[in-house]
């Protein structure tokens, strides 16, 4: 009879009491499982809820199977974040207007307003960049176009990290595209669990950031910064 999609927010009591009712109130709860490294674990956030989750991978979610149910029970999809953050779910929104599906939105905290506890402006973020996991017979470097696109215009470029990735990979894999499509990295900003009791944040070098890092985590490319930008992120790396 409705589907409503939901966000989660940042940490495993970022429901909104709205949300958490609507929950509580549904025939089934799917939980959107593939783009993120959780920060908790399903069994804390079913004893929030009250109820049995079903998670679903990408193949189940792009294939919403869960909106036949949707057309005679209530079901709720949780989403890390925010859920219009990612273009599959503007599609599960188009297709329960085909299918006449009522739907419900439930916005909440997202990594694309967190990241403000970097200390820089968020009207200054250009396009945001995603960091594949290379494989051996695939190694993209495209992302890089994205963040030079952002450093034309002195942009900040937020570089999203593919699932499952350590953070010595990334580092890795980031050096090695920058190496290869001629792109100088002086700078970058690393952010981890964003929203959670294990928040952190460095300024550094790729060479100088941790060798381990609370996930989920992401970079932040700087752009041209303010004083109180700069101010900030000294205060950050012990720079007087």
């Amino acid at each position: 009879m409705t589907l409503n999609l939901i966000g989660l927010g940042l940490n495993e009591k970022g429901l909104s009491i709205e949300s958490l009712e609507a929950c509580k109130n549904s025939d089934l709860v799917y939980l959107e499982n593939y783009t993120v490294d959780f920060p908790y674990s399903l069994k804390d956030l079913e004893d929030i809820i009250g109820k049995k989750i079903i998670s679903l991978d990408r193949e189940k979610v792009e294939g919403m199977s869960f909106l036949e149910e949707a057309k005679k029970k209530k079901v709720s999809l949780l989403i890390y974040g925010s859920p219009l953050a990612a273009t599959t779910h503007d599609v599960i929104i188009m297709e329960c207007k085909k299918k006449k599906i009522p739907f419900r939105i439930f916005h909440s905290a997202s990594v694309f307003t967190a990241i403000a506890n970097s200390g820089l402006q968020l009207y200054k973020f250009g396009k945001t960049a995603s960091m594949p996991k290379w494989k051996a017979s695939y190694k993209p470097t495209s992302f890089i176009s994205i963040l030079k696109d952002n450093q034309k215009i002195s942009a900040h470029g937020l570089l999203l990290v593919d699932i499952g990735m350590e953070i010595a990979d990334a580092i890795s894999q980031l050096k090695e595209s920058c190496e290869k499509e001629n792109f100088k990295l002086e700078k970058i900003i690393l952010c981890e669990s964003l929203g959670t009791n294990k928040e952190n944040v460095s300024y550094s070098n790729l060479d100088n950031l941790p060798k381990k890092a609370n996930k989920p985590y992401c970079f932040i490319i700087p752009g041209k910064l303010d004083h109180v930008e700069e101010e900030f992120l000294k205060s950050m790396s012990g720079i007087s």
